[in-house]
């Protein structure tokens, strides 16, 4: 029996483990590699959140990373997470705007197939019903993500109804997305029946994070249970907070009969590129955790809780860690157990960092906190489940009145023209025009222009290509001979 692979390295991998630094000319050092491997399909950062990495932190144009990937990877297909937002905490975009930027993306080349959560945003009922066919319309194929959590209202019925509202549909394929690496052996087993059983036929896919170990055996038990297709990384990127290892799992998939559908040679190649780019950057290198029943307490992403630690760091009050993680168990509770991923984790971690410092539970609250009681966020957000009292408490605030307000304004969807005279006017590019709209302004995107071409990664195999691109940094060296035997090389700096 076959069975295939999604690598989620240069995507989920990263930001898992790298804090989304992974560079174009890291990326561009192994993308071929990744190609010839055979998966069936690669996750690439070329949406919303990872725009707005690109240009602030990294300084590099996002669409000439996309356009990289989609001309060194022009045989597998490219997959991101999407849908009607750039960022899930933010006010929904305009669609002409959505739609003009999925349209730019698709003709860079970088993206074949898009990726939406299904209960976590709202988006069975909010978007789905224009999205997915605009999607079509552009030839991508989507595949449905059913976000798994740990709560009383999070059954397996609830599991059943959500495969159910989203098989019409009609994705390429459903998967089971645990976001916080919390599925185990026994919860998987009376779980993954009832999403297959309630999928229509459409193929289930399976990602989880290694946050609490069991990953690895997590899948090799989804095997078992009738899944052909899992979501791995390459080392160094693997592990850790990230996904499990291809090698591991293809491995001990081969020595339980199935035949992993991946050639393996030059993914090798890929790993020891990309732990030789690490080395050189000082960025961590993923390795297997030790089991962690406080997962299963606060239910926190590794990647939401290494962000809170460098905040707690930087006020001084690293040693409160456990107090807001124990808090954020009480935050939740109150909000009616929203599923603990992008934004719901954020929010809840939030307020928990500030009932802890403040000495008051919501003594002070975040304006996100207001709009989820207001219901601006999805299905789980100020539903009855809520706390009551809380919810009363948060809408009778002065800056909830605000807010409704400031929602309503942005309920209007503006045109593409005004959007445009807004930002410059018809003489603004299109890709400029997209980085202008997310950036909301021109400052860090001249600052991204500013910065030069992104870095590149040479291999040991291009000595000469390294030899040059050193000696463009020092002006002090006018030139460099090399001589072997009667035959010689001279490289000469010209600046």
């Amino acid at each position: 029996m076959d069975v295939r692979f999604i690598d989620t390295t240069l995507r989920d991998g990263s930001q898992s483990l790298w804090a989304l630094g992974m560079r174009t000319g890291m990326m561009a050092a192994v993308a071929q590699s990744l190609d010839q491997a055979g998966f069936d399909a690669i996750e690439v950062p070329v949406t919303g959140i990872f725009v707005k990495k690109f240009i602030r932190d990294l300084k590099e144009n996002p669409w000439e990373m996309s356009r990289m990937v989609g001309k060194r990877m022009p045989n597998t297909i490219k997959t991101c997470m999407g849908g009607a937002f750039f960022a899930p905490f933010e006010a929904p975009p305009p669609r002409a705007i959505l739609e003009l930027f999925f349209k730019r993306l698709v003709e860079t080349g970088a993206l074949n197939r898009v990726q939406m959560a299904s209960n976590t945003l709202g988006q069975i009922k909010r978007s789905f019903p224009w999205i997915i066919p605009f999607f079509r319309g552009l030839g991508l194929q989507v595949s449905l993500a059913i976000s798994y959590s740990i709560s009383p209202r999070h059954t397996d019925e609830y599991y059943a109804q959500v495969t159910r509202d989203i098989v019409p549909f009609k994705p390429d394929t459903f998967y089971l997305k645990d976001q916080g690496g919390l599925l185990t052996l026994d919860r998987l087993r009376t779980l993954l029946p009832v999403i297959i059983a309630n999928a229509g036929g459409i193929p289930v896919e399976l990602h989880s994070h290694c946050t609490t170990g069991l990953a690895p055996i997590v899948y090799l038990e989804a095997l078992k249970l009738g899944v052909r297709i899992l979501h791995t990384a390459i080392p160094p990127l693997a592990n850790g907070a990230s996904q499990p290892s291809i090698f591991n799992v293809a491995s001990n998939a081969r020595l339980m009969g199935y035949s992993p559908q991946i050639d393996e040679a030059p993914l090798r190649s890929a790993s020891q590129r990309l732990t030789e780019i690490a080395l050189q950057e000082n960025m961590p290198i993923g390795a297997p955790l030790e089991y962690d029943y406080g997962q299963y307490i606060h239910q926190v992403p590794g990647g939401v809780i290494s962000n809170l630690k460098f905040q707690l760091e930087g006020m001084g009050m690293l040693d409160r860690l456990d107090d807001v993680l124990e808090e954020a168990v009480e935050v939740r509770k109150d909000l009616g157990y929203p599923i603990m991923i992008t934004p719901h984790s954020q929010f809840v971690v939030s307020q928990s960092a500030l009932n802890v410092t403040s000495g008051e539970r919501y003594k002070l609250v975040t304006d996100e906190i207001i709009m989820f009681a207001q219901g601006i966020y999805s299905e789980d957000s100020g539903q009855p489940w809520m706390n009551q009292n809380l919810k009363d408490k948060l809408l009778s605030l002065p800056r909830a009145k605000e807010l409704k307000e400031l929602a309503a304004r942005q309920k209007r969807d503006f045109t593409l023209a005004e959007i445009r005279e807004s930002l410059g006017g018809s003489s603004v590019p299109d890709e400029e025009l997209l980085l202008r709209f997310i950036m909301k302004g021109e400052q860090e995107i001249a600052a991204m222009h500013g910065a030069g071409p992104p870095k590149q990664y040479f291999k040991a195999a291009m000595p000469l290509q390294t030899l040059v691109q050193e000696l463009g940094k020092s002006k002090s060296v006018r030139y460099v001979r090399v001589q072997r035997g009667s035959n010689s090389l001279v490289v000469q700096n010209q600046s």
